[in-house]
């Protein structure tokens, strides 16, 4: 039996998972986290392809699922992005509430230059 807390996040995943679609020219930018690493893609979902995918565990950080982690996580992500020249994306935050991590993520890849 899962708690209502994630049942409510299964809930906001499934919702927000039929209004968000990833194209070529726009693709999808998933943020995923779990308690120890935090990890992104870029989907393109009419051809059903990753075009990029970067996580934490990946860049070697100490402590790597907080929300330093998550700054230079975007930092990095919109970097690689900018490089394979995708510069708009729809954000797909897995169902998560836009504060802390997701917020500071985000933050970072709007910085780098990706429109969202």
């Amino acid at each position: 039996m899962l708690s209502k807390k994630k049942q409510a996040l299964i809930r906001r995943k499934i919702r927000t998972k039929e209004k968000i679609f990833g194209t070529t020219d726009r693709p999808r930018m998933l943020f995923q986290k779990s308690n120890k690493y935090i990890y992104v893609q870029f989907l393109d979902d009419t051809k059903g392809k990753t075009l990029l995918s970067i996580s934490t565990k990946v860049l070697k950080l100490k402590n790597s699922a907080n929300i330093k982690a998550a700054v230079l996580l975007g930092e990095n992500a919109g970097k690689k992005a900018i490089s394979m020249g995708i510069k708009q994306v729809v954000f797909d935050r897995s169902g998560y509430i836009y504060h802390g991590k997701v917020r500071s993520f985000a933050d970072a890849v709007r910085a780098s230059g990706v429109k969202f």
